[in-house]
């Protein structure tokens, strides 16, 4: 369990200073589904603190470092979570996705990681980041692993208002339907803008393959992927001050640099734009963002447009970042996505293809990813010392 899911009797810190000695007295919501399901509970894994970030750097506990190049970060915020998978710690993790936070380290470190719908897992027990825009989620080495952890965890949590109290669908039911017959839109706009060439290039092979396997593949307009992009990032910055309002700045020196320093910069963000960025979420969720999808089962677009820092690079205070611009329009919307591992970066990294599907269509998206994965082949694991 990324370690910002509350564990009865075990510490639970959120990489945190500031949570170093609290012992929860109940499992969070999507800790007890596991367990209900027969789940081993292995470990607390490592993440960036609070889960403010995208390195998994962490000044309190420790770095959390890429298992196919260790000078590298894993990404994040669940780096630890995506660490564990492809070392074959464990069958599957838990991360929180908010801006990417599974998709990214899942990205970086080859494996698979789902960021279901909002509200399809309940987050009673989970340290906040952002209220809105929050999501647990599972990672596991391929698709039909991580249909069944979803399966495990989705449903109604009374304690979570924003839960939805719906029908969990058979995620393994259609999951190997194969390629064919599968309708993929690739947006023009805004993805595929600062993606380093090597990345870009991987994706459009994977959807090539995907094309010459005998999917429908289009390109589509989506002007509105960068409004969303910068709504997400709006709302995250208000909604982390919000939390951080009893501790922060009155015990500032609790925190690490980086995070102490993305919550000073959170007070740039008006009241005004707060309230455009949530109306755009309630507009998105209400079925605009679907309508990207019409006469479509997913979206298709790298996951993320960047190659990895070294752990040194993701230390510097105000490093520029954009780290999150694809994934975070899928925290918004809310819509399902996924990543997947569709090749490596010329620094031997491996390079992630998302998948997004429309609201509650979980189902689809893992088809299509399980799809992909029998047109690449296996997809290799690091050779890990230990």
């Amino acid at each position: 369990m990324k370690d910002l899911f509350a564990t009865k009797g075990i510490r639970t810190t959120a990489g945190s200073r500031i949570l170093k000695d609290w012992v929860p007295g109940e499992d969070a919501t999507v800790v007890r589904k596991l367990r209900e399901a027969g789940a081993i509970l292995l470990g607390k894994l490592g993440l960036h603190e609070f889960a403010y970030g995208i390195s998994s750097v962490n000044p309190q506990f420790g770095d959390v470092r890429n298992p196919w190049d260790t000078t590298k970060i894993p990404g994040g915020s669940s780096g630890g979570s995506a660490v564990a998978v492809v070392a074959a710690e464990a069958y599957a993790t838990i991360g929180s996705d908010t801006g990417g936070s599974i998709r990214i380290p899942a990205s970086l470190c080859g494996c698979i990681g789902l960021k279901p719908t909002y509200g399809r897992a309940g987050l009673t027990g989970a340290v906040t980041l952002s209220w809105s825009l929050d999501h647990p989620g599972p990672l596991a080495r391929n698709a039909r692993d991580t249909a069944i952890v979803t399966t495990a965890i989705a449903g109604k949590d009374p304690g979570d208002p924003a839960s939805a109290d719906r029908e969990v669908p058979d995620l393994l039911a259609g999951i190997e339907r194969g390629v064919r017959g599968l309708r993929i839109g690739v947006p023009k706009e805004y993805v595929w803008d600062e993606c380093d060439p090597a990345i870009a290039t991987a994706v459009r092979a994977a959807i090539h393959a995907l094309a010459a396997a005998g999917a429908e593949v289009r390109e589509i307009s989506w002007l509105q992927a960068a409004d969303y992009a910068k709504a997400a990032s709006n709302i995250l910055a208000i909604e982390a001050r919000a939390y951080h309002m009893a501790a922060y700045p009155g015990r500032e020196a609790d925190y690490g640099p980086l995070i102490a320093a993305r919550l000073r910069s959170a007070g740039d963000v008006d009241a005004e734009t707060y309230a455009r960025a949530l109306r755009l979420l309630i507009e998105a969720r209400a079925g605009a963002a679907d309508k990207a999808l019409a006469g479509l089962d997913v979206l298709a677009t790298p996951t993320v447009p960047t190659r990895a820092w070294t752990i040194e690079q993701a230390k510097e205070i105000g490093r520029p970042s954009e780290w999150t611009r694809i994934t975070r329009i899928f925290d918004l919307t809310g819509q399902p996505a996924i990543s997947v591992p569709c090749g490596f970066d010329a620094d031997g990294l491996p390079i992630g293809l998302q998948l997004a599907g429309r609201l509650w269509d979980e189902a689809t998206v893992l088809r299509a990813a399980r799809a992909y994965e029998l047109v690449r082949g296996p997809f290799p694991l690091p050779k890990v010392d230990g």
